[in-house]
């Protein structure tokens, strides 16, 4: 029996006059792309084990304007900006978690010049704070012993330095945490940042995917953890493409602790 998903929405909250811990901001991805739904759901089914009084802004949440932002049209970032910040401040948001990177990002480090400032965490760093403070307990479960590799998300590492909270996290699963020859500081987009999610690739011999997944599978790992719904398309795609290795699973630090929870 699938437990029924308590999400409630920044208007529902204000309505019974009270203001949610964190603001959980689902993005694009996660609200619209099938796959991303699962990370989303999975976040969610966390928050609620946790007791977390959370809430979403639904329907009254538009794209952050970092798509528009990286492809140049800074007119456009800014409207999209502006709009969401004025939504945000009308429910006087503090502390905002989003399991994407570009929102965190664009959130944290692009829209305090234009008048909203928050405290922004990414749901990794969000989900070990709740496991510090005893709130969360993860047991490896399904994972204990099973070699897993973090790929980096270019605006969660190299953008913002957050290289520990999904390490720790994979750790806690009693996984085998195994590097790639390229990560952290030294780590290879997965070739879908600054916009390029959103265009065809540009001619060349190979796409930027496939070779950052062989860096994945040359690791011998059963997993490939991602902590961004963008990395976790162009890690699926390109372990499709690489087919012996079909299967080796692409999931998300979230889905990882849910499916460890069997939430």
């Amino acid at each position: 029996m699938s437990e029924v998903l308590n999400v409630p929405t920044m208007a529902e909250m204000l309505a019974q006059g009270k203001q949610p811990e964190v603001l959980f901001w689902v993005g694009c991805a996660g609200s619209f792309d099938d796959r991303a739904k699962r990370i989303t759901k999975a976040l969610v089914k966390i928050l609620n084990r946790a007791k977390v009084e959370f809430a979403v802004l639904g329907t009254e949440e538009s794209c952050t304007g970092d798509p528009a932002k990286r492809a140049g049209n800074e007119f456009l970032f800014q409207m999209q900006a502006i709009m969401n910040i004025e939504v945000l401040n009308a429910y006087e948001a503090k502390k905002i978690v989003t399991a994407c990177p570009h929102c965190f990002n664009t959130l944290k480090n692009e829209y305090p010049e234009l008048g909203g400032k928050y405290e922004v965490v990414h749901h990794t760093e969000f989900l070990k704070s709740l496991l510090d403070a005893g709130r969360l307990t993860i047991e490896g479960g399904q994972f204990k012993g099973k070699r897993i590799t973090f790929h980096d998300p270019c605006y969660l590492g190299r953008a913002n330095n957050v290289y520990e909270a999904p390490r720790e996290l994979i750790q806690k699963l009693d996984a085998e945490l195994v590097e790639m020859k390229r990560s952290k500081a030294n780590g290879l987009c997965c070739g879908a940042g600054g916009a390029q999610m959103f265009k065809d690739a540009e001619k060349g011999n190979k796409e930027v995917n496939v070779e950052r997944t062989e860096d994945a599978l040359e690791t011998k790992s059963e997993i490939i953890a991602t902590g961004c719904p963008f990395c976790n398309t162009m890690m699926t795609d390109g372990v499709k493409v690489k087919e012996s290795e079909a299967q080796v699973k692409v999931l998300d630090i979230a889905e990882l602790i849910a499916n460890a929870q069997d939430l």
